[in-house]
């Protein structure tokens, strides 16, 4: 995971000191992932933090008509300059997981 990572330093480096959100959105599977997995340190719902919100994402991706997969795999293996010069670095989580997030993000968010 993120939060044992070279890059995880290197974030928090650059990164406001902030609490992790309390993410106020309808999928409790998915909003417990973003937390086990510290998404919520540099994302949350409604607001950029290092990384884009997630109702950005959503927006972004809404019309892509493979959205899910698409989601499912960048959470997966990270990237940059989508969002910025801070790259997301890969996950370490199953494919489930990251599905569920990505679904989750896919259906809008706060649905």
């Amino acid at each position: 995971p993120i939060a044992n990572s070279t890059e995880a330093k290197q974030i928090a480096s650059v990164a406001p000191v902030v609490a992790p959100p309390v993410l106020k959105s309808g999928n409790a599977a998915a909003i417990a992932l973003t937390q086990k997995y510290a998404c919520v340190v540099c994302h949350s719902v409604e607001s950029k933090i290092v990384g884009p919100a997630f109702k950005d994402v959503a927006k972004k991706y809404a019309d892509r008509s493979d959205e899910v997969a698409y989601l499912a795999g960048k959470i997966r293996t990270g990237g940059s300059g989508v969002w910025g010069a801070i790259p997301m670095p890969a996950q370490t989580l199953s494919d489930a997981d990251a599905q569920t997030i990505a679904k989750w993000l896919a259906a809008g968010v706060n649905k």
